[in-house]
């Protein structure tokens, strides 16, 4: 039974993998900005329901909190930083740069106030029944998958009926011809980095609740962004949660044939295994050389 506890327990992290890297992948398939803070964006918004849970608020106002906090990050940054950077001609490398600077503030100041070790909200939903011999689930798994599912529903109806949602995709395009329409590549912009960023807060509050939260958790969450955009396809929504789904089954399942330091890395195997055989992902189109 331990190959079913690990599995269940992969697809519960694989759904939060799923919604922090189609934030990722939105923002970076409509502003080509590679945002390398968006982990930064799941450690804030982690702490805020910790703290607000620890003040005593209800778990809904301690989520709109760090939903607020997310998105606020998540315009901030592009408002502050990555604007600022475009606007004199500033390389990808510089706005790189210049995101990874932010992510080592975002955890440092982060470490001074709340601690540099794990800290997890206790809730009724984090505790696990044995619903098969040996087999033990909490409800927060139900949580987990309910909501990713709900949410990434909610995303793709938006991208695809909303009129805002369809100027989205078509921002990376084609931004000159957006602007012939009227439309403001900005505020799209500003759109992309707000939604993309309140897409971790849900993330982060769950994984509060479970495995816990560290100053250095932003990184982790960063990478394995990257990776599951990467696995499923540039500029692919449903690929990048397809894959972050993925990659945590088998961060999971592997602890079953790997001791526990190595199971990280089995991601990044599959990524390279992609990366070789199939670098367009699994939803990617194949470029021609």
């Amino acid at each position: 039974m331990l190959f079913l506890q690990l599995l269940l327990q992969g697809l519960q992290v694989g759904a939060l993998y799923a919604l922090t890297a189609a934030g990722f992948a939105l923002i970076f398939g409509a502003t080509r900005i590679f945002h390398f803070a968006h982990g930064s964006a799941f450690t804030l918004a982690g702490y805020t329901f910790l703290f607000t849970s620890q003040a005593g608020w209800p778990w809904y106002l301690g989520g709109l909190a760090s939903v607020g906090v997310a998105t606020l990050f998540g315009i901030g940054i592009y408002w502050f930083v990555y604007r600022p950077i475009q606007r004199h001609e500033g390389s990808f490398f510089t706005v790189f740069v210049a995101a990874f600077g932010v992510g080592i503030v975002v955890q440092n100041l982060v470490g001074m106030f709340a601690g540099r070790g794990f800290a997890s909200v206790d809730t009724p939903l984090s505790r696990a029944t044995e619903v098969l011999p040996d087999v033990y689930l909490a409800q927060v798994f139900w949580v987990a998958i309910g909501l990713s599912l709900v949410l990434f529903l909610l995303l793709t109806l938006f991208l695809t009926r909303h009129h805002a949602g369809v100027a989205l995709r078509a921002l990376h395009q084609n931004p000159d011809l957006l602007r012939a329409y009227g439309l403001s590549s900005t505020k799209l912009s500003l759109l992309a980095f707000a939604v993309g960023s309140a897409l971790v807060a849900p993330a982060a509050m769950l994984t509060a609740m479970t495995s816990g939260l560290n100053e250095a958790i932003g990184h982790h969450v960063m990478l394995i962004s990257m990776a599951a955009t990467i696995v499923g396809g540039v500029g692919s929504l449903r690929g990048a949660a397809l894959a972050g789904l993925m990659l945590g089954v088998a961060e999971a399942v592997a602890l079953s044939f790997v001791d526990t330091q190595w199971a990280e890395a089995v991601s990044f195997l599959v990524l390279f295994a992609f990366i070789i055989f199939r670098p367009s992902g699994i939803f990617g189109i194949a470029q021609a050389r």
